[in-house]
């Protein structure tokens, strides 16, 4: 058994346990827990979260829980954990956290281990080891996919990142961003770190722009300018191309003209 306090059941909490575990023994074939957020997301039940995604990485099955009773033995150390490790924090007046993970690791756990611990069925550890190249903090780590600014920039959790000059050319494609355990931040691209300074504010983020503007660092692509010079000819049922109603009839309908009166003075005989 092995145990450690936190202020509250987290994604990081729970990667720092799982991280002791395989340092310690390896890593498990399978994890059996509960329901909770962390290790499943009800919204959508076939998109992995955090945990699951790392537990992939590593290659260990996660076996949910439907009820305590699925967990026996967990639920029963639960019990004694919420029943005689509270009296004995009592007893010795410990009320912080640092001090109560002391007394877990240097007398309470191994007390519990000698006591309570049953001798396994079969003496096969299945448990294996890290494979080489894989750096676990960066497995058991929060991981997201960040696109990258016009400006070389990476926002994270209101933390502008940029990278240096030579990975301009990543412009508005995707890099991996994680935050291992310890606070460190981590910017992969297709497998390749990528070397980034964080800047203190959006405002510097922009001089900084303006700045590689200005020496050349980037490349502005410039837009080609469309003009439209084609002749526009309007469509037969154009009311220009329409014959107006009060037009001249042509001069083949037309009928022959009346001769023109004399208007000349006229001698009447009269007899």
């Amino acid at each position: 058994t092995d145990a450690k306090l936190y202020a509250g059941e987290t994604t990081e909490a729970a990667f720092d346990v799982t991280g002791r575990w395989i340092k310690k023994h390896g890593v498990p074939r399978a994890l059996y827990v509960d329901r909770a957020s962390i290790y499943r997301d009800e919204d959508h039940p076939e998109k992995p979260t955090q945990f699951g995604r790392a537990m992939k990485e590593l290659g260990v099955e996660l076996i949910l829980a439907r009820s305590p009773q699925a967990k026996g033995r967990v639920e029963k150390r639960h019990a004694y954990f919420q029943q005689r490790f509270v009296r004995e924090l009592r007893l010795r007046n410990i009320n912080t956290i640092e001090q109560a993970n002391a007394l877990l690791a240097e007398v309470f756990v191994p007390e519990l281990n000698r006591r309570l611990s049953l001798r396994a069925r079969e003496e096969e550890d299945h448990h294996r080891g890290v494979v080489r190249g894989c750096v676990l903090e960066e497995v058991l780590c929060v991981t997201e996919q960040r696109v990258v600014g016009n400006d070389a920039c990476v926002r994270w959790k209101n933390r502008w990142l940029q990278i240096d000059g030579m990975h301009a050319h990543l412009s508005r494609k995707r890099v991996t961003v994680k935050q291992r355990g310890d606070g460190r931040l981590v910017i992969e691209h297709k497998g390749e770190q990528l070397s980034f300074t964080e800047l203190k504010s959006a405002r510097q983020s922009l001089r900084s722009a303006r700045q590689s503007l200005r020496s050349g660092v980037f490349k502005v692509k410039s837009r080609k300018t469309i003009m439209n010079n084609r002749k526009w000819k309007p469509p037969a049922s154009h009311p220009w191309n329409r014959t107006p109603a009060c037009s001249a009839v042509p001069s083949s309908c037309r009928s022959p003209a009346t001769p023109a009166s004399d208007t000349r003075t006229r001698t009447t005989l009269t007899g």
